[in-house]
Parts: C-alpha cells; sequence; structure tokens
C-alpha cells in the first residue's frame, strides 16, 4: 500500500464542488457591483483635522479643570455614579 494518496480521489472533488456554490444574501447583491475607493480632497482632510484636533483641545481643557478646580471634579465625581 503506497502511503500519502488514497484511491477515492473522484469523492474529494465532489466535495469540492459542492463548496463552490451560489453565493446567497449580500455576497449575490455585491457580485455585480464595484467599488472604488477615492482619496479624501483637501478640504475634507481639513474638516476631519479641525474637529479632531477640536476635539483634543476640549478633551485637556476638561482634564485641567478636572484636576485644578475642585466643584468640578466634585460634579464629574457625583455625575459618574
Amino acid at each position: 500500500m503506497v502511503k500519502g494518496f488514497s484511491e477515492n480521489e473522484g469523492k474529494n472533488e465532489d466535495q469540492i464542488k459542492d463548496s463552490k456554490k451560489e453565493k446567497k444574501g449580500l455576497a449575490s447583491f455585491l457580485k455585480g457591483k464595484k467599488f472604488t475607493y477615492t482619496l479624501p480632497g483637501k478640504k475634507q482632510i481639513n474638516i476631519f483635522g479641525s474637529i479632531v484636533l477640536g476635539l483634543n483641545m476640549i478633551l485637556l481643557l476638561l482634564i485641567i479643570l478636572y484636576l485644578n478646580n475642585q466643584k468640578f471634579h466634585d460634579f464629574i465625581f457625583n455625575v459618574g455614579r
């Protein structure tokens, strides 16, 4: 008996063909569609950058208030309960 190969190779081919059935659901809907990705423009980059920087500045301001102002610290502590 030769090692490594079985005599029933035909059965494996049938299993492979069964696994390549038609796709269903979202995959079949997207099968014919072509999606393209375009890089964001300069205006869009500036808008998102401004939003990120603005939110970071607000976060830093709140951290400074939390550490230096006892009333704000108590307010945040009580709201978090």
